[in-house]
């Protein structure tokens, strides 16, 4: 309850909806309950022979109490409705913007089918619980007790064989709820684990078709699917055999009224109208009776969901920004690592007591095998992830001393897994900013090459990327990002790996745009290409997490290193394909 209780906070803001809702439950539950008593005056007078006005009369306050009941009825609906929807999206948006704010290592801990999850059903769960679980609680506790309440003044007898049965009713709504909340749970669980599988699977589509696994795929989902329909059927017979039960029980009591009543209409005790009005205050109180099993199918549900969420929104990101950090404009783009070290767990540390200055305008080349370092480093300078141990300095600041925005402003990246979003090609070039005009979107295209093949298409800059850029191949999206990187004009760049998926051709007239672009801007390239390497200022060759050597690329040839033994083999292999262009 600890939980509803606080996701019922989200709701304060909206407590006019909730009450005038509310007014409007105890509106329609008092036309309700005058319903009975007028049909008790219309038995009474039919029985009795009175006066025909007398029984229009009271067959038109029938109608028009069922007709006042329905209007507050839908009112009720309506505004708990527009009040759960209002608070549902945000708890949603709050969900959203708290996973914007949670650090890599978070989501690299965390798969995206389950924070999907979370963020569509469980929220769809909670606002059920606004709608209809409060309102369904509150109905029947209003109901109950103006029903009681009549009943015990017209014949405590009658009210005392009525409520026999209401302790066996909660102490069965009780039991239900015990054993659904662990089966929706599960239900909730089993529904993120099949997104997963189905996000997987679509975003690799061509890995399951290329060897052909279609058919394991299937199978991983079925077994899924089946887990999910147990559950569902558990829930399913839990919640069937609760509805007849709660039916059965509140039936005795209506043959014990029928038996008990008509011996007090024999011995002129109570009257036929009197007998009929306690059955049909009866039959009112079984209705809210019954969806007191739907009631309670949704609290146990909605607590389970609500668990899901307050995980995510008490989650605490490793990143966290000082009280006093202070902002940087425009850095000039020094970078000093000082013994740095970073593990992205305990048994694997990726970087160990690295140290290197780097001054404004210089491009450094950071090279080595997978897994050396070099996308460490690439990542530790934006403070996506906080160093194990050692400072990073810019312009001479701690970052951790500098706010993220500001930091994060003066760093552009262009990344080796390039993500392009479902859009235009001119909002994808434009995504990290967003006020560019055309000719600055224009001269960052033709920087990164890009510019006369936008041309060639129908739509230009409009053309749609297609989801995840499917309609562009990876170097066309990878100069992409080079002119997304660019537009943003950061005093510090990061390129990993940017001409990976280009040829030689290509990557010369790019080379020669970036030298112009890159000059009084400090880079950091993550490559392999050698026209890089020995251009750069700062070379950094990266072995198993250590900085094993540095320096320039004339320094470094003359020595008998790692860096030598790398140029030797690249230039092998750039001898090779320049034979092959020819």
């Amino acid at each position: 309850m600890i939980t509803l209780v606080r996701l019922t906070g989200f709701a304060k803001k909206y407590w006019i909806w909730l009450l005038t809702a509310f007014i409007c439950l105890l509106t329609s539950t008092v036309f309700a309950v005058a319903t009975p008593w007028f049909l008790q005056r219309a038995v009474d007078t039919a029985y009795n022979r009175g006066n025909s006005s007398d029984l229009i009369f009271w067959a038109v306050a029938v109608i028009g109490a069922s007709i006042f009941r329905g209007i507050f009825a839908y009112g009720q609906s309506y505004l708990s409705e527009v009040a759960s929807q209002k608070t549902a999206y945000d708890i949603r948006n709050s969900l959203y913007d708290r996973l914007q704010r949670l650090c890599f290592s978070y989501h690299d801990t965390n798969q995206t089918g389950q924070l999907m999850s979370r963020a569509t059903a469980d929220v769809e769960a909670v606002r059920m619980y606004f709608s209809m679980g409060i309102i369904g609680l509150l109905q029947y506790v209003a109901l109950s007790a103006g029903i009681i309440t009549i009943l015990a003044i017209l014949n405590w007898k009658l009210t005392l064989i009525s409520l026999a049965v209401l302790p066996i009713i909660a102490t069965i709504a009780i039991l239900l709820s015990k054993h659904l909340r662990p089966i929706w749970t599960g239900i909730q669980q089993l529904i993120a684990k099949l997104g997963i599988i189905l996000e997987e699977n679509l975003t690799g589509v061509v890995v399951v078709k290329a060897f052909s696994r279609q058919k394991d795929e299937s199978r991983k989902f079925d077994s899924q699917a089946t887990a999910l329909y147990s559950q569902q059927q558990a829930r399913a017979r839990l919640f069937a055999f609760n509805m007849p039960i709660m039916v059965m029980l509140m039936t005795i009591p209506t043959a014990l009224i029928l038996w008990y009543g008509g011996r007090q209409i024999i011995g002129n005790t109570l009257t036929p109208g009197q007998l009929t009005q306690f059955i049909f205050y009866l039959g009112l109180l079984i209705m809210p009776t019954r969806r007191l099993g739907f009631v309670t199918n949704i609290f146990s549900r909605a607590t389970s969901a609500g668990q899901r969420i307050t995980e995510i929104l008490d989650a605490e990101s490793s990143i966290k920004e000082k009280p006093d950090a202070v902002n940087i404009a425009d850095a000039k783009g020094s970078v000093a690592f000082s013994n740095v070290s970073f593990k992205y767990n305990a048994l694997s540390p990726a970087l160990k007591k690295a140290s290197f200055k780097v001054q404004p305008g210089q491009t450094v080349a950071l090279i080595g095998a997978s897994g050396s370092g070099k996308s460490t480093i690439a990542n530790l300078i934006p403070r996506f992830y906080d160093v194990s141990s050692g400072i990073i300095k810019i312009d001479g600041i701690d970052i951790r001393d500098i706010t993220l925005s500001s930091l994060r402003s003066n760093v552009g990246i262009a990344q080796q897994d390039i993500f392009l979003f479902s859009a235009s090609i001119r909002d994808n070039i434009a995504y990290g900013s967003i006020d560019a005009t055309e000719e600055q979107i224009i001269n960052a295209s033709k920087a990164a090459h890009l510019h006369e093949f936008i041309e060639s298409l129908p739509q230009g800059y409009k053309t749609w990327v297609g989801e995840r850029g499917v309609n562009l191949s990876g170097g066309e999206k990878q100069r992409l990002s080079i002119a997304r990187t660019l537009l943003v004009n950061t005093p510090i760049l990061i390129l990993d790996d940017s001409t990976s998926s280009v040829d030689i051709k290509t990557e010369h007239i790019i080379l020669e745009a970036l030298n112009q672009l890159i000059r009084g801007r400090t880079t950091f390239i993550i490559t392999h290409r050698l026209p890089i390497i020995k251009n750069a200022d700062l070379i950094l060759v990266l072995e198993n997490g250590h900085i094993v050597e540095q320096g320039k690329h004339a320094e470094l040839v003359g020595g008998n290193g790692m860096y030598k033994r790398i140029y030797e083999s690249q230039l092998t292999m750039l001898q090779g394909e320049e034979k092959d262009s020819l």
